[in-house]
């Protein structure tokens, strides 16, 4: 083996102490070659190239002196024309001889030799192996014609008045003007604007033309009029303007001909000028042009971006942003990738727009563009997903890189970002504000059908609205509906308000209810101040401190009301009896002028401490005993609030042993063990004990577990609610969840079948195993046996969601098509169904639940138009689908991302109303019916105070149903045939005629296809009748009549249940003639403390968490699935 250390040389002597600090100076004897690179640019040529030509800065400082040199030219050819005497005579020695003093000539000489000099210099620097290309370039060529002459005069005297046309030095000046500002913006390292170039060329064209133009005529007319040069110029200027008064005209062919050269010039020279910088305006108006920095640093602006801008995304953008009045001074900027559209174009034409917004076409994801739009001194910038795409996760992709984009050109410009999958939220957690438009969305419908018309309330409620909707209307009930849809969260701190200050070491609930009655804002939620949680009823045992924040529901914020007691009123001699009676007004008397709002306050300086007593009368002579209702205390007392637990089985579930016996399944509570995907918020749920096969999730299709194929078969004791989905998205997790949260009874647990076009994939049946009563079934509401499979017979709510793939369409508005008219057929077969159904666009849901010969409809659109023109945020508020939640769009929802710029809080408030987000001691939104038991209550502010006072609920507003007075149409006339039988006997004939009349007509002017099967019955018995007997042919004739006088509900009826029996369903339970028409329903948000309760109202409530009441949550979990099994599953979470 080798020694290695044998083989390394030692080190030689140079290398001591004295050789390492002297370096390689000590090395003389050192084999190694120093190279030096770029040898080629120390040449001589290359130096004066790098300072002519390269280098910006002094390539700069060359072209302005260059261009200095050929204005000094053209000015002392003026003086030089100035100081000339004036010729006699008409020689033509004239024209080729002038007078040029000495002193004149040298300063004209010495600019000759540098101008030459430096355009030698240049052409060689510039040579490239043609020097042709160097000598016939016009700029050259001009350059010789005026050089050399005086370069020639220096050694032959002679030549020294030689006229010289120095005046086209005005062209080089031209030249070098182009190439400087060229240099100038590559020195200061800015991107030149093209309008600006060709506008610069354009002047310098038309003033180098008429100095040219000017200085030809009066060097000609020496021989003729002898023109001075403000002759000339008059003259230039009268022919340029195509004026010509003939006053001053050129005398001499020569001049003559100077002209027509000179105007053949100026028709070939500037169209050229002006199309081209006609073509640049053009573009110029497509890209928008720039967001100047001096604009962007004294005024403030947000960014709007997105990847197409349609007229309705832009209005409600618009009409959001400036609701608000500390918003007025902002400008949009609108960076959008594509060309403006016509509508868009209009909209902004209008002066209002015109003069805040501004639209430039580009991208997100360049710099260039960032910078135009001037994005670091941007107060916000809004990235929104272009939902119409049918690819929506592409869209999802391409919002992600718009953010990103932003958030590297601009760090600290706040993020308000719009998603549409999400699976994807998690790649911009860093944005300011992020609204996931599947979460929303699925959570909204899911709570649709357990607290009726969820989306309506919150729609309403991230609306920014003056309640000045419907007050022109002549019916109440859109008078009441469209004053409380102005009711907005507001928030202020407790010590600087009017409506809460006092409540400073109260109970919340307390709070609530005294500010309620007093002022009749709801307070609904509180934050502390060293906190960022939101806590939405926190419950009576939280106590208000002086620095929480309040939020509370109103018509305004505090901050625009004014304050009057109603001693003042007394003392005015304003009636009393005017606050009382069946027509009363409104506690909080509403004065909506400026944005201020007037609020007359109770006197509760007389009443008890221990609060009012509310009793029902004696009505009719009866003793009958005054319940009351118990005050709502300062201070929560344990055993006054009627609290129960949750978590435990036996407190929620009174249950027979048979029905104990004849449940199989037991359920637990906690949290889900598998969630489809990341950021989604943990929820504690009603769970299995094990996950149910996935065979056994497949509801129309037996297997080894069990044997049923539709819903009929497993026996639910509550209705079904039923999902139709064109797939199994990710979003679809967050419609279960809010269904099964814990503080849902599991008595009133509600089946689930999700009805999917496409086979769901093993995620989404790993995540949604773990679910009581959740099934799925392949099928599409298109097809009639799905439907009946799936339990549409005895289902509560059918919520039909928007198919991705038919959410883009070649005509705008078209992409709801199938969607309306699905929903439709679903309303003509299931009459009794409660279907709400998911829109691309809002303006089409007055499709829903159409009906052509409907008076009351067609009234309604009218007021839709009228509130529109009024300039009404929600004209479709009034459209009775949507005001009784049964139809839904997430483009309303677009509102809430904008309404966050000035509230901060809304997203985290809207995610909890829906557990979208759960944070303890935070409640959550639920619902109660008034039924005949509680109507003693009689008023909303007593119910307020029961509830305030026995569970801590806070009530928020009313679902209300009332019947609807329709004018009967004539298609809606029908007579069985049962009755038609009953009427045989009547005795009014005259009554009996006047029936007969009205049903034949309609059906017969409303249903062809009815009286062509009538006709063909009639050629049957035509060509059949000699074969029967007389009692044969009057029973035919009866069917006949009987088929003819079948209604189109009858005909519906029959076509389901002819299918339920091929399929082996069962009828019973098929209400074909329920039909829930004549009613219409609304929403009361924060109604006056006066308003009457009437039976049916289902009451919004936000209950408080019952966690928080449990004085140790974990021995209340024992029945929770373990969390160990959480963690892992958490960790094989789909990206």
């Amino acid at each position: 083996m080798v020694d290695l250390e044998s083989e390394v040389p030692p080190l030689p002597p140079r290398y001591r102490f004295r050789d390492l600090l002297l370096g390689d100076q000590g090395w003389q004897n050192d084999d190694r070659v120093q190279v030096e690179f770029y040898m080629n640019e120390n040449t001589f040529k290359e130096r004066l190239k790098l300072f002519f030509i390269k280098n910006q800065r002094s390539s700069l400082r060359i072209r302005l002196f260059n261009f200095s040199l050929k204005l000094l030219s053209c000015l002392l050819y003026i003086i030089r024309v100035l100081l000339e005497k004036p010729s006699q005579g008409n020689e033509w020695s004239h024209i080729f001889w002038v007078n040029r003093s000495l002193p004149l000539w040298g300063l004209q000489v010495s600019v000759a030799l540098i101008s030459l000099f430096e355009t030698i210099l240049l052409g060689y620097l510039s040579y490239k192996g043609n020097i042709w290309e160097q000598i016939l370039r016009i700029p050259f060529i001009l350059e010789i014609i005026n050089a050399v002459p005086f370069i020639i005069s220096i050694f032959w005297p002679t030549l020294r008045n030689l006229f010289v046309p120095v005046f086209l030095n005005c062209w080089l000046a031209k030249h070098a003007l182009e190439n400087m500002i060229n240099d100038l913006h590559r020195a200061i390292q800015r991107t030149q604007s093209a309008m600006f170039n060709q506008v610069l060329i354009l002047i310098s064209t038309l003033l180098c033309l008429i100095f040219t133009c000017i200085c030809g005529i009066q060097h000609l007319e020496r021989i003729g009029k002898k023109l001075n040069l403000f002759d000339s110029l008059y003259f230039c200027i009268v022919t340029f303007s195509t004026v010509g008064f003939g006053d001053v005209t050129p005398e001499t062919w020569s001049s003559k001909l100077f002209v027509v050269a000179m105007i053949c010039v100026a028709l070939v020279v500037l169209p050229i000028q002006f199309e081209q910088l006609a073509y640049l305006w053009m573009e110029r108006q497509k890209s928008g042009g720039n967001y100047s920095r001096h604009r962007a640093q004294t005024e403030k602006h947000v960014v709007l971006c997105v990847s197409s801008l349609k007229i309705d995304l832009l209005m409600d953008f618009l009409n959001e942003f400036y609701a608000h009045p500390r918003l007025q001074d902002y400008y949009v900027v609108i960076l959008c990738p594509t060309e403006m559209d016509v509508q868009v174009r209009r909209v902004l034409q209008i002066p209002m727009w015109s003069q805040r917004v501004i639209y430039l076409q580009g991208s997100a994801l360049k710099d260039q563009d960032l910078l135009r739009a001037k994005m670091d001194n941007a107060e916000a910038c809004f990235i929104l997903s272009s939902r119409c795409e049918v690819d929506r996760t592409s869209s999802d992709h391409q919002t992600i890189l718009r953010a990103w984009a932003v958030k590297d050109f601009a760090p600290n410009c706040p993020l308000y970002v719009q998603i549409l999958k999400p699976e994807n939220k998690f790649h911009i957690k860093f944005a300011d504000h992020v609204v996931c438009e599947e979460e929303f969305k699925y959570a909204m419908l899911a709570l649709n059908c357990i607290c009726p018309a969820t989306s309506t309330l919150i729609t309403l409620l991230v609306h920014t609205s003056r309640g000045q909707e419907g007050q022109q209307s002549p019916e109440q009930w859109q008078k009441t509906y469209g004053r409380c849809s102005g009711n907005e969260v507001y928030h202020i701190v407790l010590e600087e308000s009017t409506f809460f200050a006092e409540y400073e070491g109260k109970s919340f609930t307390y709070a609530s209810f005294h500010a309620h009655k007093k002022f009749g804002v709801c307070l609904v939620g509180v934050r502390r101040e060293d906190n960022k949680n939101i806590l939405l009823n926190p419950g009576p045992r939280y106590i208000m401190n002086a620095s929480d924040i309040c939020f509370y529901i109103n018509i305004t914020k505090e901050e625009n009301s004014a304050f009057k007691n109603q001693d003042q009123q007394r003392k005015n001699n304003v009636s009393r009896s005017f606050y009382h009676g069946p027509s009363r007004l409104p506690v909080h008397s509403i004065i909506a002028s400026m944005g201020t709002v007037a609020i007359d306050l109770q006197d509760t300086s007389c009443r008890a401490a221990s609060g009012p007593t509310l009793a029902l009368p004696s009505e009719g002579g009866k003793e009958l005993r005054r319940p009351s209702i118990a005050p709502v205390l300062e201070v929560a007392d344990t055993s006054s609030i009627q609290t129960c637990d949750l978590l435990s089985d036996q407190s929620e579930d009174e249950t027979t042993p048979d029905e104990e016996t004849s449940s199989n399944l037991e359920y637990a509570k906690g949290y889900p063990p598998y969630s489809p995907y990341i950021g989604s918020s943990p929820t504690f749920c009603h769970l299995l004990q094990e996950k149910v096969p996935f065979c056994c999730l497949r509801l129309d299709k037996s297997c080894q577990h069990n044997y049923y194929e539709d819903a009929k078969a497993y026996g639910f004791k509550n209705k079904l609610i039923i999902v139709a989905a064109e797939t199994a998205g990710n979003g679809l997790y967050n419609f279960i969840v809010p269904l099964r949260a814990y503080y849902r009874p599991k008595k009133e647990l509600n089946p689930i079948v999700l009805l999917l076009d496409n086979p769901p994939d093993m995620h989404f049946l790993d995540a949604i195993c773990w679910f009581p009563m959740v099934y799925y079934m392949v099928g599409s509401i298109d097809n009639l046996d799905d439907l009946l499979r799936c339990g549409v017979t005895f289902a509560a709510n059918m919520v039909v969601v928007d198919k991705e793939s038919t959410m883009s369409a070649e005509e705008d508005y078209m992409a709801d098509a199938k969607t309306i008219v699905n929903v439709q057929t679903l309303f003509r077969l299931f009459s009794s169904l409660s279907i709400i159904t998911e829109l691309t666009h809002p303006a089409n849901m007055r499709f829903m639940q159409f009906r052509a010969k409907d008076c009351y409809s067609l009234a309604l659109s009218k007021l839709e138009k009228k509130e529109r023109e009024r300039g009404s945020n929600l004209a479709f508020m009034f459209r009775l689908p949507f005001a009784a939640g049964r139809v839904f769009s997430i483009s309303m929802l677009d509102t809430l991302l904008y309404q966050s710029f000035v509230k901060d809080y809304m997203i985290s408030i809207t995610r909890l109303l829906l557990g979208l987000d759960t944070i303890p001691g935070s409640g959550f939104l639920c619902s109660m019916k008034i039924t005949e038991d509680d109507l003693w209550i009689r008023t909303y502010a007593r119910l307020y105070q029961k509830l305030c006072s026995s569970t801590g609920d806070v009530p928020i507003g009313i679902y209300r149903t009332e019947s609807q007075k329709l004018t009967t149409s004539e298609s809606q006339i029908s007579i069985s045939v049962e009755e038609w039988e009953d009427t045989k006997d009547v005795k009014d004939p005259g009554h009996h005629r006047s029936i007969h009349r009205n049903s034949t007509s309609s059906d017969q002017s409303d249903h062809p296809l009815l009286r062509r099967k009538s006709m063909q019955w009639a050629r049957r018995l035509s060509r059949k009748g000699p074969k029967h007997s007389g009692k044969t042919a009057e029973k035919i004739t009866q069917q006949r009549l009987n088929l003819y006088r079948r209604s189109e509900r009858q005909e519906l009826a029959e076509l389901v249940k002819d299918r339920m029996k091929h399929l082996g369903l069962s009828t019973v339970g098929y209400d074909e003639m329920n039909d829930h028409q004549s009613t219409l329903s609304y929403i009361l948000i924060n109604p006056s403390p006066d308003t009457r309760l009437e039976l049916n109202d289902v009451v919004y409530l936000i209950r408080p968490d019952p966690l928080s009441y449990l004085p140790n949550n974990e021995p209340s979990r024992k029945n929770s699935i373990c969390n160990a099994t959480v963690q892992d599953s958490r960790e094989e979470t789909q990206l």
